[in-house]
């Protein structure tokens, strides 16, 4: 087995883990840092997804307190408004930032400025962006700095467990997939970022790679999560039957823009649902889509029709030159006629509990972007999400790099997970682990999806159970480089342990909140304004409730 020693090792390369090299590394130059990506370097991964942009309060018509209300208000005030706050007050600095530092090119308007846009949610338009596709720009231009500044990059490699003793992370044990050889590598601080969960469910827009091994990987150490329950569907995905782009989203500036959503029956429906229209959150949106389909007034092919036609076919070339390219792939003209769209897993808003400094609760491990829980509360608003995994990831780059000049290596014995990683090799007349997998994700999509109640919830925790017993028995042959079969096993046994902390605390939670619905408890009730956690103790799954983070009077 391969050893590798290194100050600190990043483990993602989403925005908030190419933003924690970059500021680790800019910080303190001397520094060895490595960064571990289980897709391609700068390919991979769901920042390089992001179609609607960046929202940052540059306007003086603007201000932070206006975007903190407006995030708050989406997360229905079970934000951490601590983190919140950090995160309207430190995106204007990252974004300026991100065009000094890594030179990306952010659309501008006819006099030079930062061109600004609406998405849902928001009362002032702040989303900086690069048309539809603002993440290629920011993922494009981070990845050139941190391969310029000589940062050792690990490509499908991998994290199969984080090193522990004693309560303290001292880096991970890496399986990349090439070679089918673990790598165990001694870092005196490790950053969590590697993005998700949301393709637990069968309908997703997320890269497949995401099957919530980050939550994974700190549960098993030992770390809190939060907020589990909090998994958010967009409402547009697109209907694609058969084919790869089936869940994949169109953008919400479509709706911002002016895009009209109907029922089979010709109707705009969502009215009925908010009197902001197509303009309410994806929450909202996504029930009201969810309700039609239910209803029996959906499309053909389980969906709803979203319009933009009426906008003109020169406005829609312009504004959604990607949108419009996706949606001649599967051939349909988005200037000329509807499209098919249904809400789709998007983003999971819980994670591991941090401080604004990214520190988990287990040192040594620090935490950032989607891996991390308490910034969006119970529903993200569009263009939160890539502010979130910059502001976290710069500011987990800048403690890992002052942080680790204190912190001592040490040796921890990887013998134990390694063998748990390969047990599937000691078994012969297995399940397939991808059959299962397919098998996990429908029960999430059918049972713990858009609209929740307790019966489904209860079967599904049965179901999940009597999955866990069936992965504990995959078997696995053949060559352990590029073994999909061996690496589907390790992706479902990862999965199924986040999809049982969702379902858990999506039964617990017994109101309607964000995007967490109950058609059992449909209000939302005050007694619930409360995070739930969940950590490993004992070998179970424990459960348990916190006070939502406020901040200090002196600072309102």
């Amino acid at each position: 087995m391969e050893e590798l020693e290194t100050d600190i090792l990043v483990l993602g390369s989403g925005g908030a883990g190419l933003m924690a090299a970059l500021y680790a590394l800019d910080t303190n130059p001397k520094l060895n840092v490595t960064l571990a990506t289980k897709g391609l370097f700068g390919k991979s991964g769901c920042t390089r997804m992001v179609q609607g942009g960046y929202n940052v309060v540059l306007s003086p018509n603007d201000s932070t307190e206006r975007h903190f209300q407006d995030t708050m208000l989406g997360g229905h005030w079970l934000n951490n408004h601590i983190l919140a706050r950090t995160l309207v007050e430190d995106a204007p600095v990252v974004v300026h930032e991100m065009w000094e530092k890594a030179g990306v090119r952010f659309a501008r308007d006819k006099d030079g400025n930062l061109h600004q846009k609406g998405l849902a949610g928001q009362t002032f338009d702040r989303t900086v962006h690069h048309g539809d596709l603002t993440g290629i720009e920011i993922v494009s231009r981070l990845s050139e700095q941190v391969r310029a500044r000589g940062t050792r990059i690990l490509e499908e490699c991998r994290a199969v467990d984080l090193l522990v003793e004693d309560g303290e992370v001292f880096g991970a044990v890496l399986l990349p997939a090439r070679t089918g050889e673990f790598i165990a590598v001694r870092a005196k601080i490790t950053v969590l970022a590697t993005g998700g969960s949301a393709p637990i469910f069968s309908v997703s827009s997320a890269s497949l790679e995401k099957c919530g091994d980050g939550y994974a990987l700190a549960y098993r150490a030992g770390a809190t999560l939060m907020d589990m329950e909090m998994s958010q569907f967009h409402p547009t995905g697109l209907v694609a039957p058969g084919s790869r782009f089936n869940g994949s989203v169109i953008a919400e500036e479509l709706r911002a823009a002016g895009g009209h959503l109907y029922n089979s029956e010709n109707e705009r429906f969502m009215g009925k649902y908010n009197p902001r229209f197509e303009k309410a959150t994806r929450d909202e949106v996504s029930r009201g889509c969810y309700f039609e389909i239910a209803a029996g007034r959906g499309t053909p092919n389980g969906g709803v029709w979203l319009d933009v036609s009426h906008l003109g076919a020169k406005a829609v070339e312009e504004l959604f030159p990607g949108m419009l390219e996706r949606c001649f792939l599967i051939g349909r003209d988005l200037r000329k006629e509807p499209i098919e769209v249904c809400p789709t897993s998007h983003f999971e808003m819980g994670g591991v509990r941090i401080d604004r400094d990214c520190h988990s609760d287990l040192p040594g491990l620090l935490v950032a972007g989607e891996d991390s829980g308490g910034v969006h509360g119970a529903n993200r608003l569009g263009g939160n999400g890539v502010a979130d995994s910059t502001v976290y990831g710069r500011r987990a780059g800048l403690r890992a790099a002052n942080t680790a000049l204190e912190r001592r290596m040490k040796k921890v014995d990887p013998s134990r997970s390694i063998s748990a990683a390969l047990s599937p090799w000691e078994r012969t007349g297995g399940e397939q682990p991808q059959a299962l997998h397919a098998e996990f994700r429908d029960v999430m999509w059918t049972k713990v999806g858009v609209v929740r109640d307790a019966t489904a919830m209860s079967e599904a925790i049965d179901a999940l159970q009597a999955l866990q017993q069936r992965i504990d028995h995959v078997s696995v042959t053949g060559s352990r480089a590029y073994n999909l079969t061996w690496q589907s096993a390790l992706d479902v046994r990862n999965a199924v342990t986040v999809g049982q902390m969702v379902a858990q605390c999506a039964l617990i939670r017994q109101e309607s909140r964000g995007a967490h619905y109950r058609s059992d408890f449909s209000s939302e009730d005050p007694s619930w304004t409360k995070n739930l956690t969940v950590r490993l103790e004992s070998g179970q799954m424990r459960f348990g409730e916190q006070e939502v983070v406020r901040e200090p009077a002196a600072a309102r």
